[in-house]
């Protein structure tokens, strides 16, 4: 029998966890997944040719309960949740593809994201180019647990990390109005450090096809009330009940000063 649990509390919606599925309350209208598979993943792995289940993750995008779906298309926010399975691929922990966002428009920062830890632990693996792309100004590793929200500044890369034992849940918010660039992560064959493990414990691997790639920082989530996230309160909410103070999403350009500093 597959464990069941319950993510209302956290979430703040009629959701709960069935193995490796999200299932869906009432009054909040069910949504089928996206799988990402092993298949697809082989170009940014640690060991492209170990084997390993054939379903690593699982996006559901687009979540909103019907009162607030016309808000959100308003505001051009996206709720999205994301389910990754427990284990290792040829001694790597199970991760998201990775990708870069473009620069919104207006300018040339690039659109911002924050992510929110449901169920499981996670890792958030950010990386900032700098001119070159194989060529890296910074590396942050975001330690996340349930609760945790993680903010992914412009011009920031990111994985996602399970290095848990059992599954990882995670929703995120970010701006409807632009696709995820995943082509720079394939060449480079992933980030700049991948993370195995070794004597039982996780440690952070460099990637020799990026020329340049400061040690990672390891650091904790940060609050950050100025970008209306508040601790305790769950993402969705902090987004349905301040819908305007989630701007800085689509137009970062315009929030710059409350970006500078969140991690160091």
């Amino acid at each position: 029998m597959r464990e069941t649990v319950n993510l209302g509390e956290l979430s703040g919606l009629p959701i709960e966890l069935e193995g490796l599925s999200i299932r869906f309350g009432d009054g909040l209208p069910a949504v089928a997944p996206s799988v990402r598979r092993l298949e697809e993943m082989r170009e940014v792995l640690y060991n492209q040719t170990a084997r390993g289940p054939d379903e690593l993750y699982y996006m559901y995008r687009g979540v909103f309960l019907p009162e607030h779906r016309e808000m959100a298309a308003a505001h051009r926010v996206r709720y999205d949740i994301t389910v990754i399975r427990p284990g290792k691929i040829g001694g790597e922990y199970v991760k998201t593809a990775g990708h870069y966002h473009p620069s919104a428009p207006g300018g040339e920062m690039a659109y911002p994201e924050v992510y929110e830890v449901l169920h499981g632990r996670a890792h958030y693996l950010l990386q900032r180019p700098e001119g070159d792309p194989a060529s890296i100004a910074d590396v942050i590793v975001v330690d996340a647990a349930p609760g945790d929200k993680v903010f992914i500044p412009p011009g920031y890369g990111h994985v996602t990390i399970n290095p848990g034992e059992g599954p990882l849940v995670m929703t995120n918010c970010v701006a409807s109005t632009f696709s995820s660039e995943y082509e720079q992560y394939r060449i480079t064959r992933g980030a700049a450090y991948y993370e195995v493990e070794s004597g039982n414990r996780g440690m952070f691997v460099p990637n020799d096809r990026y020329r340049l790639k400061p040690a990672p920082r390891l650091v904790k989530p940060v609050d950050a009330p100025a970008l209306g996230l508040h601790a305790g309160v769950p993402l969705y909410r902090c987004f349905t009940s301040e819908p305007e103070r989630f701007a800085f999403l689509e137009r970062p350009q315009d929030f710059a000063g409350l970006f500078a500093g969140l991690y160091g």
